[in-house]
């Protein structure tokens, strides 16, 4: 699979790390940036990689800030998006399981890289369960509620 990945300045060491990660477990990646420890604004990446996302160009995506809370914000103002920020394998499984999360958020300040790789591992390796799926559902019309 193809996952798209950015982060801030916050995020880029975590995020550097992640794409060896996701090599490893056999998925390719575009990364988006930032490639810089300068200052940047993460509404900016969040919206390339939310971008990837929902085109279909990339099926999942990566984002990683300071503390993943920004990245998740600014994704999920973007129609299609299901961003989950996690900090436990629990977590990052029932993100893929129950919320079809298409885009996971991680704090590059808060989590070690291991801990990270396994975020990763388990959240792409967790299928969506079908049963949730009325309630997806009912995520798309908020996002259009006239429509």
């Amino acid at each position: 699979m193809r996952v798209a990945i950015g982060s801030d300045h916050g995020g880029l060491d975590l995020k550097e790390k992640l794409k060896d990660i996701l090599v490893k477990l056999g998925h390719d990646f575009l990364d988006l940036g930032t490639n810089s420890r300068e200052s940047v604004d993460y509404p900016d990446f969040a919206a390339l990689v939310a971008g990837e996302v929902v085109s279909g160009r990339c099926p999942r995506g990566i984002l990683v800030c300071g503390t993943g809370i920004g990245v998740c914000i600014a994704a999920n103002k973007v129609d299609g998006i299901r961003a989950a920020l996690v900090h436990d394998v629990t977590t990052a499984k029932l993100a893929a399981q129950h919320n079809d999360a298409n885009v996971l958020c991680l704090g590059g300040r808060l989590l070690a890289p291991e801990l990270a790789a396994e975020l990763v591992a388990a959240w792409l390796s967790t299928p969506f369960e079908p049963r949730h799926k009325p309630r997806i559902d009912k995520i798309r019309k908020l996002e259009k509620p006239d429509g």
